[in-house]
């Protein structure tokens, strides 16, 4: 009877460490899309910046200026429901802009150019990156909290389901070639 008692209380022990550490594997996927995310915003927010002081510069044409500075400014100023659709707005804006290279040539050529084309290429390089870095830690929080474990046991507490960044983010054509 005794034995019995000792190994049902060792099942219990072991089932509890094995539940503690599977919450605290979940807690540290949370801490790391937060984490993430906060990178992700600081890169789109650096893209917009940049977007937006090149249509503020006087480099560009009239009309690839207001194109920029309206996409890039929405991007900055969208709430946090709109935000997927502002920066994908951003991204064909800038495809739009410099999607050619006479553009891209012309920018370069301007006093300060180069600069502004070098901060440009790595701001529209890292958007895609520190995005799918961001949805890959989304993916494995929601794989580890639709085990019925978790669930069954509450192991994700309060916190919300964890949600991917999903928006157009690919580079423009001009810009990519001119770094490579």
């Amino acid at each position: 009877m005794t034995a019995t008692l000792i190994w049902i209380a060792v099942a219990l022990v072991a089932i509890g460490l094995y539940l503690s550490w599977t919450a605290g594997r979940l807690d540290r996927l949370h801490a790391r899309i937060d984490a993430a995310r906060a990178a992700l915003d600081a890169q789109l927010l650096r893209r917009a910046s940049v977007a937006q002081e090149l249509a503020t510069a006087g480099v560009l044409d009239p009309a690839a200026s207001i194109v920029l500075y309206e996409a890039a400014h929405a991007a900055r100023q969208s709430d946090e429901e709109q935000r997927e659709v502002a920066e994908s707005e951003l991204s064909q804006a800038l495809r739009a802009v410099f999607g050619d290279r006479p553009q891209v040539q012309a920018l370069k050529e301007a006093p300060g150019g180069e600069a502004a084309a070098g901060e440009l290429t790595e701001a529209v390089r890292r958007v895609p990156m520190a995005r799918r870095f961001h949805n890959d830690t989304v993916g494995a929080a929601r794989r580890l909290r639709e085990h019925r474990k978790v669930r069954w046991f509450r192991l994700a507490g309060h916190a919300p389901f964890p949600l991917a960044f999903e928006m157009d983010d690919e580079p423009p054509a001009a810009l990519v070639d001119r770094a490579a």
